[in-house]
């Protein structure tokens, strides 16, 4: 069974930054690309960023190409997402997920394990 546990999120003013942590457990982490998605009250939960599994390729949602920054250390298990220069309409929970599928991926369905999310929120 794989597990994935987030951290990192919190309040935090317009502007500023976090920095969004995900361990996953349970199998072998390079097997899996990983994404972070997010959702906001009453809405869908979106895409937000991916990276494939060695790093290679990351992918961006265009509503924050430039400010956040997706990567991983394959040897501690761990994907991160660096969030700069947030806006209060960047406040949503955020969940990390993770594919078999390799690749560097926007599409929910390819996400088999999810985290339990963890909330942002930017004040303006």
């Amino acid at each position: 069974q794989v597990q994935l546990v987030e951290s990192g999120g919190g309040l935090v003013q317009a502007g500023g930054s976090l920095r969004l942590s995900c361990v996953v457990s349970g199998r072998t982490f390079s097997n899996y690309a990983m994404g972070w998605f997010r959702q906001a009250p009453g809405k869908e939960r979106e895409f937000v960023a991916a990276i494939s599994s060695f790093g290679g390729n990351t992918y961006y949602t265009d509503s924050v190409k430039g400010r956040f920054t997706v990567s991983r250390t394959n040897s501690k298990n761990t994907a991160y997402l660096q969030m700069s220069s947030l806006k209060p309409e960047d406040t949503a929970v955020y969940y990390c997920a993770a594919s078999l599928y390799g690749g560097a991926v926007a599409t929910l369905t390819r996400y088999t394990y999810w985290g339990q999310g963890t909330q942002v929120t930017v004040s303006s």
